[in-house]
């Protein structure tokens, strides 16, 4: 068993409560889905959202999708004048059998751009 930490982002239209937890349900089922994992392979989750994002906490929606139980905290992202606006960013550390290359790190919607050699 190795500890593994795995990347991902996604972009939402607008600052909106609403949006935000549909993208941070999305982007975290994916990574879990993508990567073999459950919750309780789970180590903890660090989520960055761009300045421009206010309306919540990414962790809220975390929490509200069963991840009660593993250490949650957000942070603020820097505030590069031409990075991608309203995008949460998300490291999720786990326990996974996965070796380093076949962990799977998910960027969706207008986050694919950050990384394009790896985004699905």
């Amino acid at each position: 068993m190795f500890v593994r930490a795995i990347r991902g982002a996604i972009q939402i239209d607008r600052d909106d409560p609403v949006l935000m937890q549909e993208a941070v349900i999305e982007l975290v089922s994916k990574v879990l889905e993508a990567n073999q994992l459950t919750n309780t392979d789970l180590i903890s989750l660090l989520f960055t959202c761009t300045p421009d994002l206010v309306s919540d906490f990414p962790a809220a929606s975390a929490r509200a999708m069963g991840l009660e139980k593993v250490p949650l905290i957000c942070a603020v992202e820097m505030a590069v004048p031409t990075s991608l606006p309203r995008t949460i960013r998300l490291m999720l550390h786990c326990h996974t059998e996965l070796s380093q290359d076949q962990i799977s790190h998910i960027y969706l919607r207008g986050a694919v751009t950050l990384r394009k050699d790896i985004a699905q």
